[in-house]
């Protein structure tokens, strides 16, 4: 969540920042944070003043009985009482505005990035690299969309997955569930020289979605596990980082670095009218996500190492791509600046997002209480929080099937992907 204390000594500056998302009901809620907020503190000094009474009245009590006026003495225990009713409701006043303010901030956006392009939808994100990898024509072998291919070699199964699960679920077959797996051993090869391999739980609480932003917004968009309370992660940045949620760092530790191979799980909940076909939209997927904690100063140098990363891994595979910048009004919840690496699938004619590169400034690290101390200082500050898909399955996989179509319907496997393909280097139909 952006930091209360902004709202208190710059409220024009965080309300310019606001208004850039092109969202006016966010002013609105930002209006409502900030009376609320004022409240807070009226409530404190009321209280903090009447506490102060209460305690003069006690002195004067016993100053009283010692002289021997009883009257007085009982007259000043009850105005004591009614101010520590008094005090009693404004410390209930304060629980429930101080609730309310956290839920509002928590459904406050992060503040923008001032270098981040202004603009109102995707429609105004810019292309700031690329076409790269883009031949100069596509065969009509190519003109084919994946699901069609895949499913006449036997590599997509999605009809027996609807029987299985339901709606919106995928699953590969043979040397498709190969690649699968292969390309997630690719991504975890591609960053092992740099970020620690963790597998961290699929299943978190309500307080790990809380941190990094997915709760209490999103909640129609997770499976969740009522019983337990708990969810099943969208992402595996979620786990990621809480790893270090209520921790203190030392500045010595930062930048750490943490990549992760899990399914992930999302309800698609507004996805109604969007294109769902072969592995375009499911809910439950494969990904590799790369995640950092920096100090502050170290964040704008890792969010470029973590684009240079899926880009080369993308650029590896051999795949048409594209980067964009998102503009402000297409940022999500909790992304400070963010950019996105896309690929050309030539059966399905567009640009498919393959990969999400995102700064979060404080905005997670503070929900999550992730600090770190300088060397030599007092005090902590909040760290800063960073992550990208290092490679997401499903568009990946649909790209290639698509890109590398072969004349004779055959698809061959990128040359990177080989060595854990179990020596199958063309998919043909059985």
């Amino acid at each position: 969540m952006i930091d209360v204390r902004l709202l208190r000594n710059d409220p024009e500056m965080v309300r310019n920042l606001m208004a850039r998302r092109h969202k006016p009901e966010l002013l609105t809620q930002l209006d409502e944070a900030h009376r609320l907020d004022a409240r807070l503190r009226d409530i404190t000094s009321e209280r903090d003043a009447t506490r102060a009474q209460v305690n003069d009245i006690s002195k004067q009590v016993g100053a009283l009985r010692k002289a021997g006026d009883t009257a007085a003495a009982e007259a000043a225990m009850a105005q004591s009482r009614s101010l520590g009713d008094t005090e009693q409701s404004l410390a209930a006043e304060y629980d429930t505005v101080n609730a309310s303010l956290r839920d509002v901030l928590l459904r406050l956006p992060n503040v923008v990035h001032s270098d981040v392009v202004d603009g109102a939808s995707d429609a105004d994100n810019p292309v700031i690299k690329g076409p790269i990898n883009m031949p100069a024509s596509f065969g009509e072998h190519h003109r084919v969309p994946h699901w069609e291919t895949a499913t006449a070699l036997g590599i997509l199964d999605n009809e027996r997955a609807v029987k299985i699960s339901g709606a919106m679920f995928t699953m590969q077959r043979g040397a498709g569930a190969t690649m699968a797996r292969a390309l997630c051993q690719y991504a975890l090869d591609h960053n092992a020289d740099a970020f620690e391999e963790i597998r961290p739980p699929s299943l978190v609480t309500s307080a790990t979605l809380t941190a990094t932003g997915q709760l209490p917004k999103f909640a129609e968009d997770a499976y969740a596990i009522e019983r337990d309370d708990l969810w099943c992660i969208p992402t595996a940045e979620s786990s990621l980082t809480s790893i270090h949620a209520g921790e203190v760092l030392d500045e010595a530790q930062l930048p750490v670095r943490y990549m992760a191979h899990t399914s992930c799980y999302r309800r698609e909940a507004g996805s109604a009218g969007r294109d769902t076909r072969g592995m375009l939209r499911s809910h439950e997927f494969d990904k590799v996500e790369i995640l950092s904690v920096a100090t502050p100063e170290q964040a704008p140098e890792m969010l470029q190492e973590l684009l240079g990363r899926v880009e080369s891994a993308i650029a590896g595979l051999g795949l048409p791509y594209r980067i964009i910048e998102i503009c402000t009004g297409d940022l999500g919840q909790s992304h400070h600046r963010s950019f996105d690496v896309e690929v050309y699938v030539p059966g399905c004619d567009s640009w498919l997002e393959v990969s999400s590169v995102s700064w979060f400034s404080d905005y997670q690290a503070r929900r999550a209480d992730i600090r770190f101390k300088r060397t030599g200082q007092k005090g902590t500050e909040i760290a800063h929080t960073l992550n990208a898909s290092a490679l997401a399955v499903p568009r990946v996989w649909a790209a290639i099937v698509e890109n590398y179509r072969q004349p004779d319907g055959s698809v061959k496997v990128p040359d990177a992907l080989h060595k854990y393909m179990r020596g199958i280097t063309h998919i043909t139909a059985k």
